[in-house]
């Protein structure tokens, strides 16, 4: 049932008057005499006795009227719902997050955008890059920032920030201050999981300068930045970690940066959003201002939607 149909016929109730409803609905007296045949075939019923100049609903017009009020008024609340999600900034952001991001960058991002949204919660999903991608990928997740990125089809990749690793080691140990890329060989290391990015740039590095990354001596390999921070405070070996990570460390003197010479490894990290998904404002507002603090003004945006006023 159209309900073009139902508004005309309620109007027409309502006014006792084809011509009446014809100019409160700005449309012509034929176009609504058209309707009320349509809609009259359609119930197989008559809705309207046309009495001269003046019309009385029927008793099934008198059945249908309060029913089609109910209808038009739900279909109403339903686009005035709609309206609300798809221009409010509120409800749970779900992030994913490789370590660093996580941990280091999302939380001060988010404290300043509940300043000005404050209905807006969060969750941080921390996992490695991997995992992220592949869940942005297989539409579980809608946000992502990630340290490394897969190939995949299915997402898209916007620089944000940059990040640089280090090679860490305990302040308290002999280790030499300086040492040559070929004296890695002879260190006990400390490595992030497979999927990680951290260990994924660090890889990508080594191979591209002569060294194979199956040459280091590895000693553990751990999940998170911080069990690889606790590992090397404690002796158990170095690593390359996030410089970020380390800030605090590297203040309270637990921890010290071994340079190596001509190198210098730097990464990029990415906002990872769903390629054809279609977003919540919320995520659009959130990502669209983690954007504009890296690309100012002139950033590529994500969707059509705005903020809130």
């Amino acid at each position: 049932m159209d309900t073009r149909h139902l508004r005309i016929f309620t109007t027409i109730y309502r006014t006792r008057s084809f011509t009446k409803a014809s100019q409160e609905l700005f449309t012509s007296q034929p176009t609504v005499s058209e309707h009320m045949r349509n809609l009259e075939e359609q119930l197989g019923c008559k809705l309207f006795d046309r009495l001269g100049r003046s019309i009385l609903p029927t008793a099934e017009a008198e059945v249908l009227y309060p029913r089609a009020i109910d209808i038009l008024n739900e279909l109403d609340q339903i686009e005035k719902t709609l309206s609300s999600v798809t221009n409010s900034v509120s409800g749970e952001l779900l992030i994913g997050a490789s370590t660093i991001p996580g941990a280091y960058i999302i939380p001060g991002y988010a404290a300043l955008f509940k300043r000005k949204y404050p209905d807006v919660s969060y969750q941080i999903l921390i996992r490695d890059s991997e995992d992220i991608i592949n869940e942005i990928s297989t539409h579980k997740l809608y946000l992502g920032i990630v340290g490394a990125r897969t190939p995949s089809k299915n997402v898209e990749y916007t620089p944000f920030g940059s990040d640089e690793l280090v090679l860490a080691g305990p302040a308290n140990d002999t280790l030499p201050d300086r040492l040559n890329l070929s004296e890695l060989a002879g260190l006990d290391f400390l490595i992030r999981e497979k999927g990680s990015g951290t260990g994924k740039t660090l890889r990508n590095y080594l191979q591209q300068h002569n060294f194979p990354y199956d040459q280091l001596n590895v000693r553990a390999i751990l999940g998170s930045s911080t069990a690889i921070k606790e590992a090397v405070k404690s002796g158990l070996g170095v690593a390359f970690i996030s410089k970020t990570a380390i800030a605090d460390d590297l203040s309270a003197e637990t921890i010290k940066i071994i340079k190596v010479k001509g190198v210098t490894i730097k990464r990029t990290f990415f906002i990872v959003t769903p390629r054809k998904r279609t977003m919540p404002n919320h995520y659009l507002v959130f990502a669209n201002s983690l954007k504009a603090s890296v690309t100012g003004p002139k950033g590529v945006y994500l969707g059509e939607r705005h903020e809130a006023p």
